[in-house]
């Protein structure tokens, strides 16, 4: 046996066991089975040239077989992929239908009704979507990083972020661009604080900078926090319209400064007139700068209190906006400081390793509209933000900060949100009726803003959190085509959420009912490559979003089907620039999108001179792809289709509501008084044979 055991290997054959002499039937018993049969069983090993191999070639043998055994299951797993690749559908993949070749790398992306602007070196460029013809301002002695543009009518609102974190506001009007101010901008380099986020509230009233200040302090110190603050602006938009139709000209200069025409997407199609019409930019022109109205400061940290009882601490509130954010407590320091030495005692071994500087707290912030959740003292006209809400970094709390105040009041949130996890997603609806906060814990709280009560909340599945939330407008399967319901739809919320393991989720609320959790794109476990790195909604195609993975696939879902439509790819000569961070834009005002591509390096141009590489931005047209054409074109349900449709019982006018619940509740009356009758038969059947006996 021990030989046996020495030169076993998992390529050999198991051994099979034989017996001396004929075979013979045993007893029907154990007690009468003979003692000798242990004696005469032997084990004879199929290979025994393998028992005289020395060492080490038994040694080598064992781990040759090992090798040949591993490797071929790494064959059998990657056919069975293959096998699986050929059996899935590929989507069928679209080309681009434009092509917007560029000579610099772009930074950011930006668009706005017929124009798409675009940061890159010293400054940005100002492409139109229907002439083809591209402008560019290069006036800057650094980068442009960051860019957004906001649709105020005819007008656009352009603001943007170099990399020496100095925000900038522009207006465009008629082919014309005003430069209104630097924000942050101070002579005093070693007081220049550095724009982090930016947040223009969606009628272009009010304007919001997070800026950080250079130097920092650890968390020791107590002021790590206070070097990050929130600065917002009331915008004078109605004044802006009448200055630049009626510009005074300033006594420094009275000339035009005209912007240099960088390309054509084709110019051998470019006439004359097209040739003459060009982008100018007014530096003469002085526009109203933005009001100051406040500046919000990240709560401080809690502390000890020096209250001696309740009373005092109800003495000293002068508003109901504490309760819920922690500020005000009845907890004293020597509780504190009890709690401190738990935890430091608790997790020293890990405190004792070395420190490492706290990150910076950053903010997410929303303007808010006039609703029912908000009290009516901050409600401003329709359409018109009246309030800011925000959230800071590890933070429970949503405060809401009142816009309607005077810049020397004393600031404080006009009331607190608080939530049972930190608060790490918040998105904000494009009709900004509606509000999702996502916790750190993966639970999601729905909030009707206009009605002024919470549609419910939801929970992601276990060990999955929040990574982006996508509100997508309300939408109805209609002739199994998704549609948009012609009159406003109230309390109804769909909204596409991403995970943190690339798994993609359909939140559904519909007015008092639980919201419902369904999966779209599971956590992609056999394909990591295919895995979701960002999502982005199309207003113009119902239901529909895109979907940008790892390996530079593009592709259209339809969230109702949980299927994917098509896809999206550059040409064979170029690819994403940045798969994992694509760089896209979603027209709001058009049925497309614009994604930028390069040519992979070494094949064109030496990768080390970035300057030299060529880009390009495409533009993909869905009314331009057979599959999408009808799609793209009947997306509203005609008023007078909904009222027939009983299917529809939500988006129907109230009238019509009340009409269907009445006949319904007539139509359940009606069968149980039918349900009742021959019950009714039965006592007078029964009471008669009474009275017979």
């Amino acid at each position: 046996m021990s030989s046996f055991k020495e030169s076993w290997t998992p390529k050999m054959r198991l051994p099979i066991f034989l017996r001396k002499g004929p075979m013979e039937i045993p007893p029907p018993t154990e007690k009468d089975w003979s003692k000798d049969d242990d004696d005469e069983c032997v084990f004879r090993d199929l290979d025994p040239w393998l028992d005289p191999l020395p060492q080490p070639y038994r040694l080598i043998n064992k781990l040759v077989n090992l090798l040949f055994d591993r490797c071929w299951e790494v064959i059998e797993e990657r056919e069975a992929l293959r096998e699986d690749e050929r059996s899935r559908v590929k989507p069928t993949i679209y080309p681009p239908v434009a092509e917007i070749p560029l000579n610099k790398v772009p930074n950011c992306m930006a668009v706005s009704q017929d124009y798409l602007f675009i940061g890159g070196t010293r400054g940005f460029s100002i492409y139109n979507l229907y002439t083809n013809r591209t402008y560019v301002w290069e006036k800057l002695k650094v980068d442009v990083t960051s860019i957004w543009a906001t649709d105020l009518g005819n007008e656009i609102l352009l603001t943007l972020v170099d990399e020496m974190g100095i925000a900038r506001l522009f207006y465009f009007y008629k082919d014309t661009l005003f430069l209104i101010k630097a924000i942050n901008e101070v002579d005093d380099n070693s007081k220049q604080s550095i724009c982090v986020k930016i947040e223009v509230s969606q009628a272009g009233d009010f304007a919001a900078f997070l800026l950080q200040g250079k130097a920092t302090q650890g968390w020791e110190g107590g002021s790590g926090a206070a070097d990050v603050w929130l600065e917002v602006y009331k915008l004078p938009k109605d004044s802006w319209l009448k200055e630049v139709e009626h510009p005074q000209l300033t006594l420094n200069s009275k000339k035009k400064v005209r912007l240099l025409q960088q390309s054509t997407l084709d110019p051998a199609n470019t006439d004359s007139s097209e040739a003459e019409v060009n982008i100018s930019f007014r530096g003469d022109v002085k526009l109203t700068l933005p009001i100051f109205i406040m500046k919000i400061k990240p709560p401080k940290p809690i502390t000890g209190t020096t209250f001696k009882s309740p009373l005092d601490v109800m003495a000293k509130m002068e508003a109901s906006f504490g309760l819920g954010s922690g500020q005000d407590h009845f907890i004293k320091d020597s509780q504190w400081e009890q709690h401190t030495e738990i935890f430091y005692t608790s997790y020293k071994k890990y405190l004792d390793r070395e420190w490492q500087e706290e990150p910076l707290s950053t903010a997410t912030f929303h303007f808010l509209p006039p609703s029912r959740a908000i009290s009516a003292e901050v409600r401003s006209s329709s359409g018109v933000a009246s309030v800011l809400g925000i959230h800071w970094t590890g933070s429970h709390n949503f405060f809401l900060y009142s816009l309607s105040r005077n810049p020397k009041d004393k600031v404080d949130p006009e009331s607190v949100w608080p939530c049972a996890a930190p608060i790490a997603v918040s998105q904000l609806g494009v009709s900004s009726s509606y509000l999702v906060l996502a916790c750190e814990d993966g639970v999601l709280m729905l909030w009707d803003l206009a009605e002024g009560f919470p549609l419910g909340v939801i929970a992601l599945p276990e060990g999955c959190s929040c990574q982006s939330i996508h509100l997508l407008r309300f939408f109805l399967v209609h002739n199994n085509q998704n549609m948009y319901p012609e009159v406003p739809v109230k309390s109804q919320v769909k909204c596409v959420v991403l995970g943190t393991d690339a798994s993609l989720y359909l939140v559904t609320a519909s007015g008092t009912q639980s919201p419902t959790l369904s999966v779209l794109v599971e956590s992609p476990v056999k394909y990591p490559e295919e895995a979701i790195c960002a999502v982005a909604p199309v207003p113009a195609l119902p239901g529909m979003v895109l979907i940008f993975a790892k390996n530079g696939s593009v592709n259209l879902m339809d969230v109702a089907k949980a299927k994917v439509v098509c896809g999206f790819a550059p040409p064979r000569c170029q690819e994403l620039a940045d798969p994992c961070n694509p760089l896209f834009v979603v027209s709001s005002h058009h049925p497309c999108f614009l994604l930028q591509g390069a040519h992979p390096h070494g094949e064109t141009t030496p990768a080390n001179n970035t300057e030299d590489i060529q880009n390009s931005i495409f533009y993909f047209d869905f009314e331009a792809y057979p599959l999408l054409e009808n799609i793209s074109k009947n997306h509203t349900i005609p008023q007078k289709d909904l009222t027939k449709n009983k299917d529809f019982p939500l988006v129907l006018p109230l009238e019509k509501r009340c009409e269907h619940l009445l006949q319904s509740t007539f139509q359940r009356l009606k069968y149980q008084e039918e349900g009742h009758e021959p019950w009714g038969r039965l006592r007078r059947y029964s009471l008669i044979l009474q009275k017979e006996n």
